[in-house]
């Protein structure tokens, strides 16, 4: 048993919980106390020393039954609950399957019989699939399906069918029909979650195994790769960079409140004074940016769009003023409820306004919106600022628009979180859209979109 908690413990910790030797041994010393007959007071002494914060609780969840629980589904022989006429329909149509594998037609007697996988056989299943090579948990659904064709049950879902027609045609009652139908797909429902847990323990296993790795820098992981148990991490960071940026915003306008010396100036202006420098001269003072963001939140972009713009927004004394845009096939002002609301309060509801979906991004459709309605907030102090990756579906990018905010505006500016090597690829139409910008900033992680936001503040 105290094996198997320490390979449990390694798995959390490969999974990405913290968990510090001592709480190690507080759970070992817990378990020795309360004992591991009863399962629910055995859970909750290991939660409670493992378990430190409530973010880590799905994680707890997702591997205690891959490591303590039998959950192997249970199978229900159905030929046992067939009368004698329906078992010789049922002979009778399973031998008019004559076209398919023999292997098939073994899987459709296992479901028949209710007899689910012996060990060996997921074993088996497993190799054949590649799941040995796994030491990820996201790979599991992956491995599943591999495992799930390896064992035939895939193909099966057409061979049940063909099984209830021919019954149909031999004049099996469309009740009866129905019920072997239910718990066919019951039985095969079975052997797929079997399988299921058997990757699930394996992968588990196979992490424990591995040595701790060191976890990266939030600040340096690609947006696209963030786990979902990273995110709300990096909600925190986001709240800590704007902190920080605000400190140094802050600071460059205190030095501009009267203008920064500039000696050479001073010493040019006061050469007729042979050099005694009775006309101090200074910098010009620091000006605020007026932003206009517009946003690709399109499925690859949404963890991205919700960090710029909630940092932005968060930064929001330190600019003149902002309006907000994000678009997938149309453009949607959200400058009003950025504006009514606490900035995460505010990006978390825009992110449920405008959920995920099968959508085509089209940034020319949008772009042409913009300049029906709303043309008139670009200004000779206005940065506007482009954040996506420039594809655009195959549709018109409609470059002349995006000319037109250039030219309008103090500068124009692209996020982009693709590198240029990917530029011009499928159906990106970044390198036209950079022939239109001030400046195109690489933005793939949270360091380097902090940098940016920073120095466009640091611009005015």
């Amino acid at each position: 048993m105290q094996k198997r908690m320490i390979d449990f413990i390694r798995a959390l910790r490969a999974a990405g919980l913290r968990i510090s030797l001592a709480e190690s041994q507080d759970a070992m010393f817990g378990v020795d106390e309360t004992g591991a007959r009863q399962m629910a007071t055995f859970k909750n002494t290991m939660k409670a020393t493992l378990v430190k914060n409530h973010r880590d609780q799905p994680v707890f969840e997702y591997f205690f039954p891959l490591f303590f629980k039998n959950n192997k589904p249970p199978l229900q022989n159905i030929l046992e609950q067939l009368s004698e006429d329906q078992h010789a329909l049922l002979n009778e149509a399973m031998r008019s399957l004559v076209g398919e594998l023999d292997a098939l037609r073994d899987l459709l007697r296992r479901l028949l019989e209710g007899q689910d996988f012996s060990e060996e056989e997921l074993r088996q299943l497993g190799d054949a699939s590649g799941l040995p090579q796994g030491d990820e948990m996201y790979m599991r659904s992956w491995f599943e399906r591999r495992m799930n064709r390896q064992a035939g049950i895939t193909q099966l879902e057409r061979m049940l069918d063909d099984l209830l027609e021919e019954l149909a045609a031999l004049g099996m009652s469309e009740e009866a029909l129905a019920e072997l139908e239910e718990m066919l797909r019951e039985n095969m429902q079975g052997l797929s979650q079997q399988i299921s847990q058997h990757v699930g323990a394996t992968l588990a296993e196979q992490m424990a195994e591995q040595e701790p790795r060191e976890r990266p820098d939030l600040l340096d992981v690609p947006l696209q790769r963030l786990s979902s148990g990273d995110i709300e991490d990096v909600r925190d960071e986001v709240r800590r960079l704007a902190a920080r940026l605000r400190t140094r915003a802050a600071l460059r306008q205190k030095r501009a409140k009267s203008g920064q010396f500039d000696p050479r100036k001073t010493i040019r202006k006061n050469m007729r004074y042979g050099g005694v420098p009775m006309d101090v001269q200074f910098r010009k003072r620091h000006k605020k940016p007026s932003l206009i963001l517009v946003c690709d939140l399109s499925t690859s972009m949404r963890y991205a769009v919700e960090f710029l713009l909630t940092l932005v927004y968060e930064l929001s004394d330190q600019v003149r003023r902002t309006h907000s845009f994000i678009f997938i096939h149309d453009l949607v002002d959200v400058s009003t409820t950025l504006a009514e609301l606490p900035p995460r309060e505010a990006v978390a509801h825009i992110m449920a306004e405008n959920p995920p979906g099968y959508y085509s991004t089209d940034l020319g459709n949008s772009l042409s919106r913009f300049r029906k309605e709303h043309m008139r907030l670009v200004d000779s102090r206005s940065t506007i600022i482009f954040f996506g990756d420039g594809r655009n579906n195959y549709n018109d990018p409609r470059l002349d628009i995006a000319q037109e905010m250039q030219r309008k505006g103090r500068r124009l500016i692209w996020f982009c979180p693709e590198p240029r090597r990917q530029w011009g690829s499928g159906d990106s139409d970044m390198w036209e859209y950079s022939m239109y910008a001030d400046n195109v900033f690489l933005v793939n992680n949270l360091r380097q979109l902090a940098d940016s936001v920073d120095r466009i503040l640091a611009d005015g």
